[in-house]
């Protein structure tokens, strides 16, 4: 009976990993397709004559209609199920992501890249709602460590893949290794998937309830103080992806194929907090673990900010606080998601929706605005990176002081 309960447990625990792995993945298709293009800019437009503003609006018309659409893959999902939803969401970026491989225009571009933007979020946003189905709190909460490791390692090594890819095989190719990524993501979880949403707890998908629910997220200030403190800190990270070709092309004189020094330090900053955040769970207060995340990520970006100043251009003193700022907020980011959605566990589907709305509405404005601002100056680049992580450690400071119980959108 033992050995029968042992294996048992092996068992659940493979197949946990298991879930969890195809769930990172799922996560990863979104930043992937944001970022796996941008070393490929001058080569796309040079063969589609298009101009520096067009090529920017490649990205800006992405991230709008990503943000847009994250706001209705989780309502849809709390309706017909998660998986239909993660399904459909795979076969139109496939599509789409060919559209782009074939593109003989920038306009036609443009086209392509909206639509990936509308499907591209669907992993992100319903898989957060798919682990806290599948989970309680503290096992959901190392499930989004490993999740986070996924959402944050793939803007961080994709435009190292786009620039390897683009270099060898052209800008074309960049879209089609897009395309077989989501069409493999497809199979896999088509085949080892399970649907999380019992029929009995989906919600109506009927207009008006769905968005008094929206109306009821939008004034709550516990809500969008949790949002933002997820979103701005991970902003501090993200502006260094959107710039890379500046920051690493330009200030640091690093080639296409060498940005991987900044993918590697990165990713195993984000991989040492989500161990932890993992190994803390169950065992150390989510608020305080929170805490420590922020901490770690203030002392990063003032060491960041100390190094910028004094060695300008060096690779390792601008690249290696950014590691230690991505541990930081892969070891808070689970457990800030897991307070957000369980704020409504009726609709688990619409509140991951809107926290990734509030997101992505975010990063356009990062990649919009921000970027182009400060993108010139490595000093500007590291002020820029603290004030969002303060931002973001201000709005959990001011959620901390309210009493947390669950509410019903």
């Amino acid at each position: 009976m033992a050995e029968a309960s042992a294996s048992q447990s092996l068992i659940s625990g493979r197949q946990r990993l298991g879930w969890a792995l195809l769930l990172a993945a799922l996560s990863s298709v979104g930043p992937f397709a944001i970022d796996t293009y941008l070393p490929a800019f001058e080569g796309i437009a040079r063969s589609l004559q298009a101009t520096p503003v067009q090529m920017q609006q490649s990205l800006s018309v992405y991230l709008i209609a990503f943000a847009v659409m994250n706001l209705f893959h989780g309502s849809i999902s709390d309706a017909v199920g998660r998986k239909p939803v993660v399904l459909a969401g795979l076969a139109m970026f496939s599509l789409a992501s060919i559209g782009c491989a074939l593109a003989t225009t920038i306009d036609a571009l443009l086209f392509f890249r909206c639509l990936q933007g509308l499907c591209a979020g669907v992993g992100m946003v319903v898989s957060r709602a798919m682990v806290r189905d599948l989970f309680p709190p503290e096992d959901a909460q190392r499930m989004l460590s490993i999740v986070a490791i996924f959402f944050g390692v793939a803007p961080a090594i994709a435009p190292w893949i786009g620039g390897l890819v683009f270099i060898r095989l052209g800008w074309e190719a960049v879209f089609w290794f897009l395309a077989g990524l989501s069409g493999l993501l497809l199979v896999l979880q088509a085949s080892l998937l399970p649907e999380s949403l019992k029929p009995e707890h989906r919600q109506s998908i009927a207009l008006a309830p769905m968005f008094k629910a929206y109306r009821t997220m939008l004034s709550s200030p516990r809500f969008l103080l949790l949002c933002v403190s997820s979103a701005l800190p991970f902003n501090g990270f993200f502006l260094y992806v959107l710039g890379a070709a500046q920051f690493l092309g330009v200030h640091l004189r690093l080639e296409p194929d060498q940005y991987y020094w900044l993918f590697v330090v990165t990713v195993a900053g984000m991989m040492i907090g989500s161990a932890l955040s993992s190994r803390l769970s169950g065992r150390f207060p989510p608020m305080r673990q929170v805490v420590l995340g922020l901490w770690i990520g203030a002392a990063a970006s003032a060491l960041n900010i100390a190094l910028t100043l004094a060695y300008p251009g060096s690779v390792w003193m601008a690249i290696a606080p950014i590691g230690v700022y991505t541990l930081g907020w892969a070891l808070m980011v689970p457990a800030v998601t897991v307070r957000a959605i369980d704020l409504y566990p009726s609709r688990r589907g619409m509140a991951s929706s809107m926290q990734s709305f509030i997101g992505g509405v975010s990063n356009s404005l990062v990649a919009g605005v921000l970027v182009p601002a400060v993108m010139h100056s490595l000093l500007a680049m590291a002020l820029s990176s603290a004030a969002a992580l303060v931002i973001g450690a201000l709005a959990w400071f001011a959620h901390s002081r309210m009493r947390l119980k669950p509410l019903d959108a």
